[in-house]
């Protein structure tokens, strides 16, 4: 039997989370420095069902790089080419496999950022890191949070990359803006949850909205 592919922006959405949006003052760049330097108290919402389904996790990185615009931070992602093996033409963070000779999760991010997608290091400034989050793919991502300074130049890995993008911070901050979908699992496993925040021509979804779900509660916190 072939393998039914999922379309989930023609899953009927099941809830709108609804948390208030974050106050303006909590979408400055010194605020997330400050907050993620000294978090408050916070639960971060993992897929920890997907731990019992995938025991061994092979190790990744992403960057969640904020960009510092004058009008306002906005993130910038990245929809992925539609002949990958792992989440074709989904939207995604910059960011991949660790290699051995990573020291750490954020160099992982940084090299894969500047494979992917040109971005310097220089240009990044590293604020902090997220929950690990496990994939459907079977990884476990490290989030890394950086404050992008431009002017910057991109350039996209034509093999992985189809287009880069920048969304609102506040949009993204804004659990009006955050839909519940849902769909059954193959053979009975259940029913999988996630999230997926839509903007204008791009649906963003899956392992992506779960960790700006998380950047979300440890800001509103």
């Amino acid at each position: 039997m072939a393998k039914q592919h999922l379309d989930p922006q023609r899953l009927p959405i099941d809830a709108i989370a609804g948390e208030a949006a974050l106050a303006p003052e909590r979408l400055r760049a010194d605020w997330l420095r400050t907050r993620l330097a000294r978090p408050a108290a916070w639960e971060p919402e993992l897929p920890e069902d997907l731990r019992e389904r995938f025991p061994k996790l092979r190790r990744a990185a992403v960057l969640i790089p904020i960009v510092q615009r004058p009008e306002g931070l906005t993130v910038l992602l990245t929809q992925r080419t539609a002949h990958l093996n792992n989440h074709a033409g989904q939207i995604s963070f910059p960011g991949g496999s660790a290699e051995e000779l990573d020291s750490s999760a954020i160099e992982t991010a940084l090299r894969e950022t500047e494979e992917e997608i040109g971005l310097r290091r220089r240009h990044v400034e590293i604020v902090g890191v997220l929950p690990d989050h496990i994939t459907a793919s079977s990884y476990l991502v490290t989030p890394v949070v950086g404050l992008v300074t431009p002017p910057f130049e991109l350039i996209a890995e034509s093999n992985e990359v189809a287009e880069i993008f920048e969304v609102p911070l506040a949009f993204l901050m804004d659990g009006a803006n955050h839909q519940r979908l849902s769909f059954e699992l193959p053979e009975g496993a259940g029913r999988r949850n996630f999230y997926a925040m839509p903007y204008e021509r791009f649906f963003i979804w899956g392992a992506t909205a779960g960790m700006l779900r998380n950047l979300f509660h440890l800001l509103r916190a």
